[in-house]
């Protein structure tokens, strides 16, 4: 199929290298860890205001009628939660739709100042700069695989990376972020921050914490939160993420959305992120907990010679000195555990591990303490 086809694509599409998302498996009973989905359901408030819509006498139109493409009462929900406009907020399908329309809204194809991210971040960044012929420079992570934020502080089309970040977990301080948002706006960048694990950071209650940005953008007019509810939210089988910036760079996605697509979130989709949004005491439990089971693992792994990088996400991201992470990974993924596992420099030893239930990492340890002691 893909010989085949390639006759037919274009330059953008043979060129492209695209990008390879977590196995979900099918057909097989395994314990999933590797793409950092919520182990814990969403908000009983979600299925009731997905019943509500499609067992009413206007159920017909919900499916029948196209959703509000601006999401008024989503945005409007999303304002209130945050504090701020619903002017200043956007949804999409996704935030990795939202990070697309990012790309193309603001950072030029073809120009000579590149964009600046990580080296080992989301490996969604590059696919998008060559999807849109956007020229980038990546930043070496520093020797304990920290973001150092006075390493961007140089001529560039601008900034994205995750706070925390992802695959390594580690939190950049608020403030060393607020002092490179000022350094682009005087030079009108746009910088991004993508903080689709930041509640974790939140929920752990310490300084060292990743924390939210979103309280600073009426100052900072260059700078656009990105948010998903795949993680935190339990809600990853959804698809709908948002941002949080300025109102010019709200209106510049919109331009984008509406020449690609105007109706990107769906009907269900507006009114399960309306109710999972406004029953944030529900969540800030459920991710606190998962917090607790998190610091409980990197402990137990410690204890079996892992090294572990402090983690502000739902993940660990951790290796052994006697093992390659492909090796580990191969013995779970025997075992029934998916984790995930990149065959990069620098990272090709460590493994990524989502948290899960108590009950699944305990399975987990037990495990990793057989192939340890093996």
């Amino acid at each position: 199929m893909k010989s085949e086809g390639g006759r037919y694509w274009n330059r953008r599409v043979r060129d492209l290298k695209p990008y390879i998302p977590g196995e979900q498996p099918r057909g097989e009973r395994l314990i999933k860890l590797n793409t950092n989905e919520n182990p814990y359901p969403p908000s009983p408030e979600v299925s009731r205001a997905v019943e509500a819509l499609l067992h009413t006498q206007e159920a017909g139109a919900a499916l029948r009628l196209y959703p509000d493409p601006a999401c008024t009462e989503l945005r409007e929900a999303i304002a209130a939660r945050y504090g701020v406009k619903p002017e200043e907020v956007f949804c999409g399908n996704g935030s990795d739709e939202v990070l697309a329309f990012g790309f193309a809204a603001f950072f030029e194809s073809n120009e000579a100042s590149p964009l600046l991210f990580p080296d080992i971040t989301y490996s969604f960044y590059p696919v998008y700069a060559d999807l849109w012929n956007i020229q980038y420079k990546t930043i070496p992570l520093n020797e304990n695989f920290e973001i150092h934020t006075e390493d961007y502080l140089i001529p560039s089309g601008g900034v994205i990376f995750p706070n925390p970040n992802a695959p390594t977990g580690i939190a950049v301080p608020r403030a060393e972020i607020l002092c490179l948002a000022e350094y682009l706006k005087e030079r009108n960048r746009v910088l991004i921050v993508d903080e689709a694990y930041t509640a974790f950071g939140r929920a752990s209650g310490t300084e060292d914490g990743a924390e939210s940005l979103t309280p600073y953008i009426a100052d900072r007019p260059n700078l656009l939160t990105v948010h998903t509810l795949s993680k935190s939210a339990s809600l990853a089988g959804l698809r709908l993420g948002f941002a949080i910036g300025n109102g010019e760079l709200v209106e510049a996605l919109c331009r984008i959305r509406d020449s690609f697509n105007s109706y990107t979130v769906d009907r269900l989709a507006q009114a399960a992120g309306k109710a999972a949004v406004a029953d944030a005491s529900y969540y800030e439990e459920l991710n606190r907990r998962l917090v607790r089971t998190r610091g409980a693992v990197s402990v137990s792994l410690k204890s079996l010679g892992f090294q572990t990088l402090p983690s502000s996400a739902n993940f660990i991201f951790a290796r052994h000195p006697r093992f390659t992470g492909e090796d580990i990974f191969r013995r779970l993924r025997e075992k029934g555990i998916l984790v995930r596992h990149w065959d990069r420099d620098r990272i090709r030893d460590f493994l990524r591990i989502s948290i899960g239930t108590d009950d699944e990492m305990d399975v987990f340890i037990s495990a990793c303490r057989e192939i340890v002691l093996d």
